[in-house]
């Protein structure tokens, strides 16, 4: 694959044979659904309907958010407070573009803030955040479109809390940045009354499709991650599918097709395994991404993360010898940024080990990747690869393109909306009738009774 080029997939053992079989010509007859799938996605967006914003967002007018990220990079710490679309873009995008172990290294290493991320509802992981930073110098940033909901809510309290009791009412105010929406939600009354900093969520683009918004483009910039690159790939990638109007051509139809019809014939879990740590939390993204996305109507396909090589040794067992029931993607980087070549050992204890003598680090992984792609493809499970060939911003902007294309054209085959959450809201009702709050009492009643009836059989040990 040349440098110049963005992404690059390989699918010829994409196809399986007999009752559960998928042929190349069922690919090639998706065609005019992927072709009205693509019309579908860009007329909507082009006129603003909601939801599907995501697709405008790499030629979007960003200054706002370097602006304020220019204040922010001279923070010491940042704590971001949010969860789902508002966490995971994030610590995908400083996994993949940052150096590891980050927190850790010296200031003048990292010559831009520590970073934390206050998801979950854990009060050990709060308050040791809270003992780590310094309350003078650092930036709390909250994600939450309508600022109601319960995670964020409930770790945002704790932080403006200690930020108040700490350094006073005015000092915290000039310490917090919200991210909400507009006009709606309990967090732009809050930014009305105190005054601190703010930024806007677009209004038609979802939460797990916010990455290259404020919520993901904000804290990146502030660390020195090159933004407009990561744009630039998202808008780049979008064009070149723009040329390619058949299947055969155009790579995200084709994988959007192929999940689809595996889908169809049963295979409904979709396992993307990444051969880098540095992808680790891309796959985490991803699950977000595919399982809100198209899990509706009682269809869908659970996402599987794996990360490759250490899944090799826990998983691969499963998806040579189980059943068929998977859809696998192989996703690595061709070249690495500091590679290690292995050195040769003088002691004979070794001596069996001197295959690995003189070979690279990255070489092992990629070959451990096509290793475990062929294995697959030799007891006939469905595989295809997908490749980088360099980690940097402009890459993984065209990543984050192509997958959230994939994702959208997928729901569209599978004719749901990719864009809802359904099954998310109840359980945030029932959380939200559980702990107390206005116009909830009937989730409560109705929580309560199904708990009961779980509760109903249970055992001590």
């Amino acid at each position: 694959m040349s440098e110049k080029s963005l992404l690059s997939l390989a699918y010829g053992a994409a196809f399986t044979e007999g009752e559960h079989g998928v042929a190349f010509s069922d690919l090639e007859g998706l065609t005019p659904r992927l072709q009205s799938g693509d019309a579908w996605l860009r007329e909507n967006a082009a006129a603003g309907k909601s939801g599907f914003g995501w697709m405008n967002l790499p030629k979007r007018n960003v200054d706002d958010i370097q602006t304020l990220a220019r204040w922010l990079a001279t923070r010491e710490s940042i704590v971001q407070v949010g969860i789902g679309g508002s966490s995971l873009g994030n610590l995908m995008l400083h996994n993949a573009l940052l150096p590891s172990y980050w927190n850790e290294l010296s200031p003048a290493k990292r010559n831009a803030p520590r970073f934390f991320m206050a998801d979950n509802v854990d009060p050990a992981e709060n308050r040791m955040i809270w003992e780590l930073i310094n309350p003078e110098s650092v930036a709390v940033v909250v994600v939450s479109k309508s600022g109601s909901t319960a995670e964020t809510a409930a770790n945002f309290l704790f932080f403006w809390e200690k930020l108040r009791d700490t350094l006073g009412e005015v000092a915290a105010r000039e310490r917090i940045i919200v991210i909400t929406d507009k006009d709606k939600g309990i967090l732009r009354p809050f930014v009305e009354e105190t005054g601190c900093k703010s930024l806007v969520l677009p209004e038609d683009v979802g939460g797990r499709f916010s990455v290259l918004t404020c919520v993901g483009l904000l804290s990146a910039w502030a660390l020195g991650i090159d933004c407009q690159a990561l744009l630039a790939g998202a808008a780049s990638l979008d064009e070149n599918l723009q040329k390619y109007r058949t299947v055969l051509e155009n790579p995200a139809w084709i994988l959007a097709g192929l999940n689809f019809l595996h889908m169809e014939k049963g295979r409904n879990i979709n396992v993307l395994m990444s051969y880098s740590d540095a992808m680790e939390r891309f796959g985490e993204w991803f699950a977000q991404l595919w399982g809100e996305s198209l899990g509706k109507a009682g269809k869908g396909s659970t996402p599987v993360r794996a990360l490759g090589a250490i899944d090799q040794h826990s998983q691969i067992q499963l998806y040579t010898s189980g059943p068929d029931d998977k859809f696998y993607t192989i996703l690595t980087i061709e070249q690495g940024q500091k590679d290690i070549a292995l050195p040769a050992a003088p002691e004979k204890a070794f001596a069996k080990l001197s295959y690995l003598y003189g070979k690279s680090m990255d070489g092992l992984r990629n070959f451990e990747a096509a290793a475990t792609a062929a294995a697959l493809h030799k007891v006939k499970r469905p595989v295809v690869s997908l490749s980088i060939p360099i980690l940097d911003a402009r890459r993984v902007g065209a990543l984050i393109q192509f997958y959230e294309y994939i994702t959208a054209l997928t729901g569209y085959l599978m004719e749901i909306d990719p864009f809802d959450q359904p099954g998310v809201e109840q359980g945030k009702n029932y959380t939200y009738g559980l702990m107390g709050r206005a116009g909830f009492e009937t989730d409560a009643e109705e929580v309560k009774a199904l708990s009961a009836k779980i509760d109903e059989r249970s055992v001590a040990f």
